[in-house]
C-alpha cells in the first residue's frame, strides 16, 4: 500500500484537501504544501502496518470501501493508505 501523510490534526482542513491529495501525483518521499498543510508521500507500507496501527486505541480508522482507501488518524497526522495497482508488463 502507498502511504500519503497529511500533517494536520484538523479534520475539516484534511477533508477540504482530501480529493486534491488523491488526484495529485507524488514521487516517493516528495513533500509539498496544499492550502498551508504539508503533504508527503511516505513510501509503501506493508499489509501488517494497517493491522498493527488499527489495534492502537489512539488511532482512528476510516475506510472508503468503494475506492479501497483506508485513512488512519493519530496525533497530528492523517495517513492515507492507497492500494498499489499492479502495472502490466509488456
Amino acid at each position: 500500500m502507498k502511504c500519503i501523510s497529511v500533517y494536520t490534526d484538523n479534520f475539516g482542513a484534511f477533508s477540504d484537501i482530501f480529493e486534491e491529495v488523491l488526484n495529485s501525483e507524488f514521487s516517493e518521499n516528495e513533500e509539498r504544501e496544499l492550502e498551508g498543510i504539508t503533504v508527503s508521500h511516505s513510501g509503501d507500507v506493508p499489509e501488517h502496518y494497517l493491522e498493527r496501527m488499527s489495534q492502537k486505541p489512539e488511532v482512528v480508522v476510516m475506510k472508503d470501501k468503494q475506492r479501497g482507501i483506508t485513512i488512519l488518524q493519530h496525533g497530528q497526522v492523517f495517513e492515507i493508505l492507497l492500494p498499489v495497482l499492479e502495472e502490466a508488463v509488456n
